[in-house]
């Protein structure tokens, strides 16, 4: 009977601790609009405000202006890696939750903007839905491969980081003035397509966001493309 009764009494406070633990987890765990004030997550959430910029230049057909919230995309994305680095008294949960964040972002900059890209320079002809689901779908699997496995054992990405395909696009976009448009909708798809491969490809490629000397680089060429294509949209 002692025993009966010892073991009820053990179980009674084992789930009394477990509930109490619970409600406290439950009470200290951060509200959800905290995490904006976070640095990093602020130039994250800039780099998705220049993206949103970019598909909606490119669904009215103003494709420079395009290119250019495409490419600060990129900037602020290089810029919240490099200010989340040399920041102190960050918790694991504001890393854990900048590194999903961006993840999210991600695929919104990289994988929707330029498949809408392709459907909107091609007319919304539906031709070009094909490369535009590859594009995206592409996409979508290189960003969960990475966040399962991360980084390959020499510090490098499995595939083409997709941030890199942004910047080639708007690169490439130059040629359109300078080639009919038929012509260039399909450089532009098969550039794309070119892109999706490699993303998912088994190569090695360097992590170049990681690196001060090509963040200022990538901020060079940044300011270097909008000088462009705003002269080009006056």
């Amino acid at each position: 009977m002692k025993s009966l009764r010892f073991r009820y009494l053990y179980s009674f406070r084992f789930w009394s601790s477990m509930t109490a633990v619970n409600i406290e987890s439950k009470e200290i765990q951060p509200a959800i609009i905290s995490y904006v004030k976070d640095l990093p997550n602020i130039c994250s959430l800039a780099g998705l405000a220049c993206t949103v910029l970019a598909i909606y230049f490119s669904i009215i057909g103003v494709y420079y202006a395009a290119m250019i919230g495409m490419i600060w995309a990129v900037a602020f994305d290089w810029a919240d890696g490099l200010v989340a680095r040399r920041m102190k008294g960050r918790t694991g949960s504001d890393r854990i939750f900048g590194g999903q964040l961006d993840l999210v972002i991600d695929i919104v900059s990289y994988g929707v903007t330029p498949a809408i890209l392709l459907i909107s320079y091609g007319k919304f002809d539906p031709i070009f839905l094909p490369a535009a689901f590859v594009v995206l779908a592409a996409s979508a699997i290189r960003l969960s491969y990475f966040s399962t496995f991360g980084l390959s054992d020499e510090s490098k990405y499995t595939g083409l980081a997709l941030d890199n395909n942004s910047i080639a696009l708007v690169f490439i976009f130059l040629l359109e003035s300078l080639l009919p448009n038929a012509v260039f909708a399909i450089i532009l798809n098969v550039s794309a397509l070119g892109l999706a491969v490699l993303n998912v490809s088994q190569i090695k490629t360097p992590k170049l966001s990681g690196n001060s000397r090509n963040v200022f680089l990538l901020a060079c060429y940044t300011f270097g493309i909008t000088a462009i294509y705003a002269w080009k949209l006056l």
